[in-house]
């Protein structure tokens, strides 16, 4: 059976403000891009996502979107763009753009008009509501923290934001909005590119009415994500978005699906109902947001993980990752940067790269790089930490406290410069960053890592030659084996007569292991983040901390 060519694909997404810079302004650009496709091809990526590119007053870091048919100034031009994709594509990578459907800026022409009276024919474009008793039309609460809506004097009506006070939610219940996105959605692909990553496309329907949530206070705004995320009616935007643009061309659709399960997910990315390529689901991230001291619970992850994999294993596709620009970096999170960067940084991407799905990788993480360190409150960058260090102030918090909090769990983490080498700013800029260097980057950066015999770099190149070189590493089926095992996460993917076991300890404990069924030839051993003991025949054997094996197993 034909498969699509993104089932084979291993994506790399750029965060362009941090990638490269070309032009000496400290913020990095879509020539920036063009000059290290060799260094992604060397790696051997299929794919580019690019964060948002178009023009923006950056409130959100280019998430709020003022002209969807524009480049943002200082990443260059459309002529630069087009140079961009053209170079992938002479490569044999591909390029997807992150499309921003859910809301735009308040500086977005469309909303401009909507805003300037109640009777403006864009008017319904975005989400009015009337005050009540003086107060918001609910008491919804926005993800960025505060309330939901924003009083407009000149009109008197609240307009609803989910993020940020200046990304206004469009209203997908109108028609001729719904026609004006397909139109874009359309003007891209006939430029040529391959797809797009939809940013929180389980939030374009909201709850009939914009209904309360309880709260016997109603002084204070409360959660309220289930009024406006993956409510019943959202797919019928999808089945149309994807009928009027995706569905005539070939290319890949990645949409940040939060709040929908595994079953649900059939009904998202399913083979019969063409609606989208994958999901990006957000029910790892709960292991530690809940929580950013504690450590991993392996058993919960396994837990986690397993059920995507069973549950869309030939009736859909998973997208497989741990990184990504809102997160801060998984070896600090999940690893030991101090004492096992190297090693948990490859256990953990060898956990997650072999299953069932199309992998993702964020820039830097190819390198184990770790969070950042900040000195003061001034310099977080980030919309979300911005407004959470004002609402912990108004509730009395010491800056210090803050500062430790934030400094666990800001999305700022993940979007310091790509560290390229040692040399000032870290080969990124000629002049000073945007946002501050990691300062690990004399140390951790492309340049050592690519010289280093024994480099997380290179482990994620084998990675990425052994699934491409393996079909059942790509269609196999998924076997959770160890399911209780609190250190060790181990599965096996099989396909036809051939298969592979894949091991790893994720705690900085030795962890022992036996295989029941069957004995561990050495010979057999695939790829290894240590040293293995060169033993003929393996039944049992001690993992040292962090230490990941795949082994080739025959099926029968």
């Amino acid at each position: 059976m034909e498969r699509p060519w993104w089932h084979e694909a291993v994506v790399y997404q750029i965060y362009p403000r941090s990638f490269m810079d070309s032009n000496g302004d400290g913020i990095g650009d879509l020539d920036g891009v063009t000059a290290r496709l060799d260094y992604l091809s060397w790696l051997g990526v299929d794919v580019i996502w690019l964060c948002p590119i178009f023009r923006s007053p950056n409130d959100d870091n280019g998430y709020d979107i003022s002209d969807y048919q524009g480049i943002m100034a200082e990443f260059g031009t459309m002529a630069d763009f087009d140079r961009l994709l053209a170079e992938a594509h002479r490569r044999g990578m591909r390029v997807i753009l992150d499309l921003v459907l859910n809301h735009t800026s308040d500086e977005h022409p469309w909303f401009i008009e909507s805003r300037s009276s109640r009777d403006n024919p864009k008017r319904d474009w975005y989400v009015w509501r009337d005050g009540r008793n003086g107060r918001e039309p609910n008491n919804w609460a926005s993800i960025f923290e505060g309330s939901a809506w924003k009083l407009d004097p000149a009109t008197g009506q609240y307009f609803l934001h989910l993020f940020s006070e200046r990304q206004p939610d469009l209203n997908w219940e109108n028609p001729s909005l719904r026609q004006a996105m397909y139109d874009m959605v359309r003007w891209w692909l006939d430029k040529g590119i391959d797809g797009f990553r939809i940013d929180a496309i389980s939030h374009l329907k909201k709850a009939p009415g914009l209904p309360d949530l309880p709260n016997p206070h109603r002084l204070r705004y409360v959660p309220s994500y289930d009024m406006h995320m993956n409510q019943p009616g959202v797919l019928d935007f999808v089945d149309e978005l994807s009928r009027e643009t995706f569905q005539r061309y070939d290319i890949m659709t990645v949409g940040e699906a939060n709040g929908v399960s595994p079953a649900q997910a059939v009904e998202w990315v399913g083979g019969e109902h063409r609606r989208l390529s994958m999901i990006l689901q957000f029910e790892h991230w709960t292991l530690w947001s809940r929580d950013p001291h504690a450590g991993l619970d392996v058993v919960a992850l396994k837990r986690i993980f397993g059920r995507w994999q069973r549950t869309l294993h030939e009736r859909g596709w998973n997208a497989l990752y741990l990184e990504n620009h809102d997160l801060p970096r998984v070896v600090s999170r999940w690893g030991d940067p101090q004492r096992f960067r190297y090693e948990s940084a490859t256990a953990l991407a060898t956990m997650y790269f072999l299953m069932e799905g199309t992998p993702f990788i964020y820039q830097g993480q190819e390198l184990g790089m770790a969070n950042t360190v900040f000195h003061s409150l001034a310099e977080f960058d980030d919309v979300f930490a911005r407004n959470r260090i004002a609402q912990m102030r108004a509730e009395g918090r010491d800056d210090s406290d803050i500062l430790a909090e934030l400094a666990l769990a800001a999305r700022d983490n993940s979007r310091t410069p790509m560290p390229w080498d040692d040399s000032a700013n870290a080969g990124f800029s000629s002049a000073e960053p945007w946002l501050r260097i990691n300062p690990e980057y004399r140390a951790v950066n492309v340049a050592a890592q690519r010289k280093a015999d024994r480099s997380v770099l290179h482990f994620y190149r084998r990675l990425i030659a052994l699934r491409a070189a393996e079909p059942a590493l790509i269609h196999g089926r998924y076997d959770l084996l160890l399911e209780r095992n609190r250190q060790i996460y181990a599965y096996t993917r099989t396909l036809g007569d051939r298969g592979f076991l894949i091991m790893c300890n994720l705690t900085s404990r030795e962890a022992r292991y036996r295989h029941r069924h069957l004995p561990l030839r050495h010979d057999a051993l695939a790829l290894a983040n240590q040293e293995v003991p060169a033993h003929p025949v393996v039944m049992q054997c001690v993992l040292r901390p962090f230490e990941a094996r795949v082994y080739r197993i025959d099926p029968t």
